[in-house]
Protein backbone atom coordinates (compact mmCIF):
# COMPACT_ATOMS: atom_id res chain seq x y z
CA UNK A 1 0.00 0.00 0.00
CA UNK A 2 1.18 3.39 -1.03
CA UNK A 3 0.92 5.70 1.46
CA UNK A 4 0.12 9.38 -0.71
CA UNK A 5 -0.05 12.90 0.64
CA UNK A 6 -2.36 15.13 -2.05
CA UNK A 7 -1.79 18.32 -1.32
CA UNK A 8 -4.69 20.49 -3.71
CA UNK A 9 -6.93 23.43 -3.43
CA UNK A 10 -9.44 22.11 -5.74
CA UNK A 11 -11.61 20.14 -3.85
CA UNK A 12 -13.14 18.59 -7.42
CA UNK A 13 -9.70 17.84 -8.38
CA UNK A 14 -8.61 15.99 -5.57
CA UNK A 15 -11.62 13.88 -4.57
CA UNK A 16 -11.43 12.59 -8.53
CA UNK A 17 -7.36 11.93 -7.66
CA UNK A 18 -8.08 10.11 -4.35
CA UNK A 19 -11.35 8.27 -5.56
CA UNK A 20 -9.31 6.99 -8.68
CA UNK A 21 -5.86 6.23 -7.07
CA UNK A 22 -7.44 4.87 -3.80
CA UNK A 23 -10.84 3.25 -5.22
CA UNK A 24 -10.74 2.73 -8.70
CA UNK A 25 -6.82 1.80 -9.18
CA UNK A 26 -6.28 0.34 -5.98
CA UNK A 27 -3.13 0.25 -3.75
CA UNK A 28 -2.99 3.68 -1.93
CA UNK A 29 -3.95 4.89 0.86
CA UNK A 30 -4.54 8.89 0.23
CA UNK A 31 -4.24 11.56 2.25
CA UNK A 32 -5.97 14.84 1.75
CA UNK A 33 -4.53 18.86 2.30
CA UNK A 34 -5.65 21.88 0.77
CA UNK A 35 -2.98 23.80 1.08
CA UNK A 36 0.84 23.45 1.96
CA UNK A 37 0.10 24.55 5.58
CA UNK A 38 -2.02 21.23 6.30
CA UNK A 39 0.03 19.39 3.69
CA UNK A 40 3.06 20.27 6.12
CA UNK A 41 1.14 19.23 9.16
CA UNK A 42 -0.34 15.89 7.10
CA UNK A 43 3.36 15.38 6.38
CA UNK A 44 4.93 15.31 9.99
CA UNK A 45 2.12 13.05 11.50
CA UNK A 46 1.33 10.65 8.27
CA UNK A 47 4.85 10.09 7.05
CA UNK A 48 3.71 9.34 3.84
CA UNK A 49 5.61 7.52 0.78
CA UNK A 50 5.14 9.73 -1.62
CA UNK A 51 3.98 13.85 -2.07
CA UNK A 52 1.97 15.42 -4.69
CA UNK A 53 0.96 19.07 -4.51
CA UNK A 54 0.08 21.97 -6.50
CA UNK A 55 2.16 25.05 -6.51
CA UNK A 56 -0.31 27.98 -6.41
CA UNK A 57 -2.60 27.20 -3.21
CA UNK A 58 -4.00 30.15 -0.57
CA UNK A 59 -2.25 30.39 3.20
CA UNK A 60 0.88 28.58 2.01
CA UNK A 61 1.83 27.94 -1.36
CA UNK A 62 4.00 24.61 -2.28
CA UNK A 63 6.84 25.94 -2.93
CA UNK A 64 7.05 27.41 0.91
CA UNK A 65 5.73 23.69 1.74
CA UNK A 66 8.23 21.74 -0.08
CA UNK A 67 11.19 24.46 1.51
CA UNK A 68 9.98 23.64 4.71
CA UNK A 69 10.03 20.05 4.23
CA UNK A 70 13.58 19.53 2.55
CA UNK A 71 14.94 21.24 5.14
CA UNK A 72 14.75 17.80 7.23
CA UNK A 73 13.39 15.26 4.86
CA UNK A 74 15.83 14.95 1.46
CA UNK A 75 13.96 11.58 1.12
CA UNK A 76 10.50 11.37 0.59
CA UNK A 77 9.82 11.85 -3.76
CA UNK A 78 7.59 15.05 -4.12
CA UNK A 79 6.27 15.59 -7.51
CA UNK A 80 4.51 19.06 -8.54
CA UNK A 81 1.01 18.73 -10.30
CA UNK A 82 0.39 22.46 -12.03
CA UNK A 83 -0.31 24.55 -14.61
CA UNK A 84 2.53 26.95 -13.55
CA UNK A 85 5.24 24.90 -15.92
CA UNK A 86 7.39 27.97 -17.20
CA UNK A 87 11.06 27.49 -17.02
CA UNK A 88 11.21 29.82 -14.25
CA UNK A 89 8.63 27.70 -12.11
CA UNK A 90 10.19 24.55 -13.37
CA UNK A 91 13.65 25.91 -12.27
CA UNK A 92 12.57 27.18 -9.04
CA UNK A 93 11.08 23.36 -8.23
CA UNK A 94 13.90 21.74 -8.75
CA UNK A 95 16.47 24.11 -6.64
CA UNK A 96 13.94 23.55 -3.90
CA UNK A 97 13.89 19.76 -3.94
CA UNK A 98 10.98 19.04 -6.35
CA UNK A 99 11.74 15.00 -8.14
CA UNK A 100 9.40 15.86 -11.13
CA UNK A 101 6.28 17.53 -12.65
CA UNK A 102 3.43 16.31 -14.03
CA UNK A 103 1.45 19.07 -16.03
CA UNK A 104 -2.48 19.68 -15.19
CA UNK A 105 -4.96 18.40 -16.61
CA UNK A 106 -4.11 14.92 -15.88
CA UNK A 107 -5.59 11.31 -15.20
CA UNK A 108 -5.26 9.13 -12.67
CA UNK A 109 -4.04 6.47 -14.44
CA UNK A 110 -1.37 8.75 -15.77
CA UNK A 111 -0.71 10.39 -12.43
CA UNK A 112 -0.22 6.45 -11.46
CA UNK A 113 2.33 5.78 -14.25
CA UNK A 114 4.29 8.81 -12.56
CA UNK A 115 4.10 7.87 -9.00
CA UNK A 116 5.32 4.56 -9.93
CA UNK A 117 8.23 5.32 -12.18
CA UNK A 118 9.37 8.04 -9.20
CA UNK A 119 9.63 5.18 -6.74
CA UNK A 120 10.72 2.59 -8.64
CA UNK A 121 13.65 5.23 -9.00
CA UNK A 122 13.97 5.86 -5.32
CA UNK A 123 14.40 2.26 -4.67
CA UNK A 124 16.83 1.54 -7.25
CA UNK A 125 18.48 4.95 -5.62
CA UNK A 126 18.52 3.37 -2.38
CA UNK A 127 19.88 0.28 -3.46
CA UNK A 128 23.31 1.76 -4.82
CA UNK A 129 23.77 4.04 -2.47
CA UNK A 130 22.27 3.03 0.99
CA UNK A 131 24.28 -0.64 1.40
CA UNK A 132 24.16 -1.69 5.06
CA UNK A 133 27.89 -2.40 4.72
CA UNK A 134 30.00 1.20 5.89
CA UNK A 135 33.80 1.41 6.51
CA UNK A 136 35.45 4.01 8.38
CA UNK A 137 39.00 4.03 10.11
CA UNK A 138 39.50 0.36 11.10
CA UNK A 139 36.00 -0.30 11.16
CA UNK A 140 33.71 -2.12 9.16
CA UNK A 141 29.55 -1.47 10.25
CA UNK A 142 26.97 -4.14 9.30
CA UNK A 143 23.86 -1.56 9.78
CA UNK A 144 21.73 -4.52 8.36
CA UNK A 145 22.33 -7.04 10.93
CA UNK A 146 23.76 -4.55 13.62
CA UNK A 147 27.11 -5.37 14.11
CA UNK A 148 30.34 -3.15 14.48
CA UNK A 149 33.81 -4.97 13.52
CA UNK A 150 37.25 -3.87 14.30
CA UNK A 151 39.68 -4.80 11.15
CA UNK A 152 42.66 -4.69 13.18
CA UNK A 153 42.05 -6.89 16.21
CA UNK A 154 39.08 -8.72 15.01
CA UNK A 155 36.75 -7.55 17.89
CA UNK A 156 33.10 -7.69 16.73
CA UNK A 157 30.36 -5.28 18.83
CA UNK A 158 26.55 -6.00 18.62
CA UNK A 159 24.42 -2.47 18.46
CA UNK A 160 21.31 -1.91 19.25
CA UNK A 161 19.01 -0.97 15.79
CA UNK A 162 18.97 2.36 16.22
CA UNK A 163 22.92 2.33 17.39
CA UNK A 164 23.31 0.96 13.77
CA UNK A 165 21.09 3.38 12.12
CA UNK A 166 22.59 6.93 13.08
CA UNK A 167 26.03 5.43 12.85
CA UNK A 168 25.36 4.42 9.38
CA UNK A 169 23.88 7.89 8.63
CA UNK A 170 27.18 9.89 10.85
CA UNK A 171 29.76 7.47 8.75
CA UNK A 172 27.78 7.43 5.18
CA UNK A 173 28.55 11.48 5.40
CA UNK A 174 31.81 11.25 6.99
CA UNK A 175 33.64 14.19 7.23
CA UNK A 176 30.41 16.51 6.79
CA UNK A 177 27.67 17.87 9.33
CA UNK A 178 24.28 15.50 9.97
CA UNK A 179 21.87 18.31 11.21
CA UNK A 180 19.85 17.13 14.20
CA UNK A 181 16.65 17.55 12.52
CA UNK A 182 17.99 14.85 9.68
CA UNK A 183 18.84 12.35 12.27
CA UNK A 184 15.87 12.61 14.46
CA UNK A 185 13.38 12.24 11.24
CA UNK A 186 15.15 8.84 10.12
CA UNK A 187 15.32 7.47 13.30
CA UNK A 188 12.46 8.39 14.99
CA UNK A 189 9.13 8.43 14.18
CA UNK A 190 8.29 12.00 16.60
CA UNK A 191 11.09 14.30 15.58
CA UNK A 192 9.58 17.22 17.26
CA UNK A 193 9.76 15.29 20.83
CA UNK A 194 11.39 16.71 23.47
CA UNK A 195 12.29 13.26 24.90
CA UNK A 196 14.18 12.28 21.26
CA UNK A 197 16.22 14.79 21.53
CA UNK A 198 17.48 13.92 24.92
CA UNK A 199 17.40 10.14 23.68
CA UNK A 200 19.61 11.07 20.68
CA UNK A 201 22.66 12.73 22.68
CA UNK A 202 22.23 9.52 25.28
CA UNK A 203 23.05 7.40 21.84
CA UNK A 204 25.66 9.78 20.98
CA UNK A 205 27.67 9.02 24.11
CA UNK A 206 27.00 5.37 23.93
CA UNK A 207 28.93 5.52 20.27
CA UNK A 208 31.62 7.75 21.43
CA UNK A 209 32.39 5.28 24.27
CA UNK A 210 33.08 2.49 21.54
CA UNK A 211 35.62 4.65 19.93
CA UNK A 212 37.38 6.20 23.42
CA UNK A 213 40.52 4.11 23.02
CA UNK A 214 40.81 4.91 19.15
CA UNK A 215 41.89 8.28 18.44
CA UNK A 216 41.18 8.50 14.82
CA UNK A 217 37.71 8.17 15.27
CA UNK A 218 35.79 10.96 16.63
CA UNK A 219 32.19 11.67 16.63
CA UNK A 220 31.86 16.21 16.91
CA UNK A 221 29.07 17.89 18.18
CA UNK A 222 28.74 21.00 16.13
CA UNK A 223 26.98 23.47 18.18
CA UNK A 224 23.84 24.32 16.83
CA UNK A 225 23.66 22.54 13.69
CA UNK A 226 24.13 18.88 13.84
CA UNK A 227 27.03 16.11 14.05
CA UNK A 228 29.82 14.87 12.35
CA UNK A 229 32.22 11.30 12.28
CA UNK A 230 35.87 11.97 11.38
CA UNK A 231 38.74 9.38 10.94
CA UNK A 232 42.18 10.58 10.38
Amino acid sequence: MIRLLLVEDDNNLSYIVQTGLQDIIGGYEVITACNGKEGLEAWKEHHPDIIISDIDMPVMNGFEMVRLIRETDGDTPILFASALTSPKDVRKGYDIGVNNYVKKPFIPDELDAHLHAILKMKEGARSRNESSMCKFGNYTLDAGHATLRNTATGQSTTLTAREAQILQLLAGNKGEVVRREVILSRCWEKTDDYFASRSLDVFINKLRKLFENDPQIEIKTVRGVGLMLTDS
